[in-house]
């Protein structure tokens, strides 16, 4: 079949950011679809561009975006994005059969309604994170007259769809709330086995990186945003501010990032390192440097629903993981033993979570062991890409 693929912040592996929608692409185009991936940038040069990656066709617009943006900022790129993409999918609808598109924004959802409804095509729509809900939470909508009208817009395209794929199992249980639950699937976030794995510490990085060879690192990486919580992080980091034995290590960037900084200098912390942003090779070598992964998130019940990608990049790269969300990730962690929960409202819990990992080398070991076999098993991408393409095929 002929797919318009509609991703707003579409990556591949080249690029930092998440790359579920590239490996879901190369696995439809594997089984003889062909897939336009239809998309957006802020760094190009021309208002839109046509061409080919990994025998991806990419259609993409220029339109700006960043963690660092406000929300009168995002809602304009979101709203940007959706006039672009509405048009693209109405005036070029003789050259696909069928839709996905993946959020977030839930207005990417739109194009695929619109395509419904007007040139009767089919779309299968994937859930990444629940909106409105997570920014009527964090607080970014208020008006009541608003959130209706989005609530209203989610259960449309939810209902239209001929299938609803989730990222988690909170997710798929908020959009049961508006379809039978068998229109619907969950296939979590993937792990990338032979992006991220265990090797030799490339001990060349520590001075370029400005990080102490002997210490206990605790890495942060991906999105530092409103969502992530990180002040919590630092809270902890200034109750081990005496301990020279202990880094956290900051891979990524996001809205918060200039304040996090401030706070360090404020404090005269000397345990926390900010890095800055890597393409993935990077990133994997750093992480591979470091002995714990935290996956960190502000204590709200819809951020409990999260299938962050960074949790199954620690997977794969069989790190011990530390989770403060009392969602899906806590019970993953528990149950396979692969880390461990620390309370997101006490940032003496990290520490103590985090000493005691530190004091047992051999519990480290095994949790990250554990981490690597989930990985490879359970959630790598050539497995949940497969399910995919299987679900896919079956209800589109």
């Amino acid at each position: 079949m002929r797919i318009l693929y509609i991703h707003q912040y579409f990556k591949t592996p080249a690029e930092p950011g998440g790359t579920r929608s590239y490996w879901i692409a190369k696995a439809l185009i594997e089984n003889g679809h062909d897939v336009t991936m239809l998309t957006s940038s802020d760094s190009q040069t021309t208002d839109f561009y046509m061409k080919t990656i990994d025998n991806i066709k990419v259609a993409s617009y220029a339109v700006k975006y960043n963690q660092s943006m406000s929300i009168k900022d995002r809602l304009k790129s979101f709203l940007g994005f959706m006039w672009h993409s509405s048009r693209y999918a109405l005036q070029h609808s003789k050259q696909y059969d069928v839709i996905i598109a993946t959020s977030t924004p839930l207005t990417v959802g739109i194009p695929a309604l619109l395509a419904k409804k007007i040139k009767k095509k089919k779309y299968l729509f994937e859930v990444r994170d629940l909106w409105p809900e997570v920014p009527i939470q964090m607080g970014a909508f208020k008006n009541p007259l608003l959130i209706k009208a989005m609530r209203l817009l989610e259960k449309k395209i939810y209902v239209n769809a001929e299938h609803v794929v989730a990222l988690s199992p909170g997710m798929q249980d908020g959009v049961v709330q508006y379809i039978d639950k068998s229109k619907t699937s969950m296939i979590p976030n993937m792990s990338k086995k032979d992006a991220f794995w265990i090797r030799k510490k490339d001990i060349t990085l520590y001075p370029k990186l400005g990080l102490d060879p002997e210490s206990f690192k605790v890495i942060h990486f991906g999105a530092l945003g409103v969502a992530n919580g990180a002040d919590y992080i630092i809270e902890a980091a200034t109750l081990l501010k005496e301990d020279p034995s202990i880094e956290f290590v900051f891979v990524g960037g996001g809205a918060t990032e200039d304040d996090l900084r401030a706070q360090c200098k404020i404090r005269e912390l000397t345990n926390v390192k900010f890095l800055g942003r890597y393409p993935m090779d990077r990133t994997s070598e750093i992480v591979n440097l470091c002995d714990v992964s935290l996956v960190s998130f502000k204590n709200l019940p819809i951020l409990y629903t999260n299938s962050p990608n960074k949790l199954f990049d620690s997977l794969s790269a069989g790190k011990p993981i530390i989770v403060n969300s009392a969602g899906w990730t806590k019970e993953l962690v528990e149950t396979y033993r692969c880390g461990v929960y620390a309370d997101p409202e006490s940032p003496a819990d990290l520490v103590l979570k985090i000493k005691a990992l530190q004091g047992d080398s051999e519990l480290l070991k095994k949790m990250g062991e554990q981490s690597r076999w989930l990985a490879e098993n359970v959630y790598d991408k050539s497995i949940l890409a497969r399910e995919f393409v299987n679900t896919f095929e079956k209800y589109v």
